[in-house]
């Protein structure tokens, strides 16, 4: 496994993220905790979660899934950065959302709670929140840290001016401010490449990038579904029916290469500048073990242009669309 820093903090991390979003609706707690074991013996030790995460099972449940993890003890939860989020909707009364003071404080001792921890390495805002001053969230995060409940801070989800805007703010309060931003990236989704990824190597964050397969569009989805074992419907199937030939060029490509087309798309990730490492989310043992494939990738200059060709991607703005 290799390490990195995440962004300007001494933190070192794995540049594999383990995502677990599908532990608890897809994945049950013994797989999970299996999945995770493994994890560890890869060497990935940067975990992701979110306080939502649970879907039909309920709000909470992966926090309590990785929370009885921790609990087996064995060096888990010291061997784990974890991260987590909050943001969405917790309940439905008033303040069980957002990033209001008070809702910083409620939901990070309810994540504690289900994690079985004593401080989340780095919290992240799953969203930014338009309607709450900077001020009042880094008051909220400057009391956390103090209080030993939270290293870092995080985001996920922010436009480039969002992360300009709040590290100018932290440091007003000589704060480190945030260290990481979860942006959508993949060779189809390139948008962060014109002002979030500058934005974030100008301000010292590491970009962590979801949904690397764009959703299994980059996982040999056409030569799955002419096998029989894939069947895509609704905003899937709209996504490959526009970018057809461009994904079945992609395929083609990656079979000349000899790798299997998800593997050099998680490859193309980690020769992004500014990328600390994409998050991958399997369901099973068998999908962590094929992303970690993408480790042993090696992609020339020869084949990031072919890549580029296929999915072109975006000048740092405004050079994109001012010249």
């Amino acid at each position: 496994m290799e390490y990195t820093q995440l962004g300007r903090s001494g933190l070192k991390v794995s540049r594999l993220v383990l995502g677990t979003m599908n532990f608890g609706p897809q994945t049950s707690s013994d797989d999970a905790h299996t999945i995770m074991d493994a994890a560890h013996e890869a060497g990935i030790n940067y975990f992701d979660t979110a306080n939502v995460y649970g879907q039909h099972v309920g709000k909470g449940a992966t926090e309590s899934i990785i929370g009885d993890w921790f609990a087996l003890g064995g060096g888990r939860r010291e061997r784990t950065v974890l991260a987590t989020k909050l943001y969405g909707e917790m309940g439905d009364w008033p303040n069980e959302g957002r990033l209001s003071a008070l809702n910083i404080r409620r939901a990070l001792d309810a994540s504690l709670k289900r994690l079985q921890t004593d401080h989340i390495d780095i919290y992240q805002f799953h969203h930014v929140d338009r309607d709450t001053p900077w001020d009042e969230i880094w008051q909220a995060i400057e009391t956390a840290i103090a209080q030993g409940k939270i290293l870092y801070a995080g985001s996920s989800n922010f436009a480039g001016w969002h992360l300009a805007t709040a590290q100018a703010e932290a440091r007003k309060r000589n704060l480190l401010g945030l260290v990481s931003e979860q942006s959508i990236y993949n060779l189809l989704t390139r948008q962060v490449e014109l002002e979030v990824l500058p934005a974030a190597q100008a301000n010292g964050i590491g970009v962590i990038a979801w949904s690397p397969l764009q959703g299994g569009l980059l996982g040999g989805v056409v030569r799955k579904q002419n096998e029989g074992k894939r069947r895509l419907e609704g905003r899937a199937a709209d996504t490959l029916a526009k970018h057809r030939d461009a994904i079945e060029a992609y395929e083609a490509f990656a079979e000349e290469l000899g790798h299997e087309p998800g593997d050099v798309a998680l490859a193309w990730l980690l020769s992004r500048p500014g990328v600390t490492g994409p998050i991958i989310g399997p369901r099973t043992l068998d999908q962590l073990n094929a992303g970690l494939r993408a480790l042993h990738v090696e992609l020339d200059e020869a084949a990031l242009a072919r890549l580029d060709e296929i999915f072109p991607g975006h000048k740092t703005a405004p050079e994109d669309y001012a010249w």
